[in-house]
């Protein structure tokens, strides 16, 4: 019988699990053959996970946690406007990719249906989601609260959809440092928040209000 490991708590397991990945080829077939290796129990696994895939979605999550831990450190980060927010969030989790860069490529390439591999980012994608939403400034969402939570349903997803671009760019980038990475990060972001400039929308709807006000007031 394999005795307990003093690195099976969450983190640990993770840990193993991308080492075996890494020096495999490939991950692992079963929690049985994954404990053997490690020389850990299966109880041990079980502890923290319910399945192997349970652990791919956790990975990335630990990545964005890792991320939001960093930047919420530097106290000059709270002081910024959204787009500087967004934007530091980018180059910390983006560094973060790249210390684990070849786990994430061999496991985002793992299957031929890109859907696939993606599944796994699913965690990832609620709770990117939700930090956008809590960074994004009021300056951005327009006036009507009705409208304002569909809009922000959009904006969220928008942000995700981008964030997926920046991803298979960062895969694909082949410069050094991955300095065309950081370029496309800087430009994508300010177009993004350029093109959700809400002012002129905000002044159109109040033009609107105001004109059906003036009609029915008429009749």
């Amino acid at each position: 019988m394999t005795t307990q490991n003093s690195t099976t708590d969450r983190e640990g397991i993770i840990s193993m699990y991308m080492d075996y990945t890494l020096e495999n080829s490939k991950k692992p077939d079963s929690v049985y053959l994954f404990a053997k290796a490690n020389h850990i129990t299966e109880a041990d696994f079980y502890k923290e996970f319910g399945t192997l895939e349970a652990v791919d979605k956790a990975i990335f999550g630990l990545f964005f946690s890792k991320t939001v831990d960093l930047i919420a450190k530097d106290p000059a980060y709270h002081e910024y406007e959204t787009k500087n927010k967004l934007l530091s969030f980018y180059f910390t989790f983006f560094e973060m990719l790249t210390m684990n860069r070849s786990y994430v490529l061999l496991t985002l390439k793992e299957h031929k249906n890109m859907l696939k591999n993606m599944s796994q980012l699913a965690p990832l994608r609620t709770d990117f989601k939700n930090y956008f939403g809590e960074i994004l400034d009021d300056n951005y969402l327009l006036k009507q609260e009705k409208i304002q939570k569909i809009q922000l349903k959009g904006l969220q997803e928008s942000a995700w959809i981008q964030f997926l671009f920046t991803m298979k760019f960062w895969m694909d980038d082949d410069s050094a440092a991955f300095e065309k990475t950081d370029i496309y990060i800087e430009k994508s972001v300010k177009l993004s928040f350029e093109l959700i400039n809400v002012a002129p929308l905000d002044s159109l709807i109040d033009f609107g209000k105001f004109l059906f006000k003036e009609k029915t007031q008429k009749m």
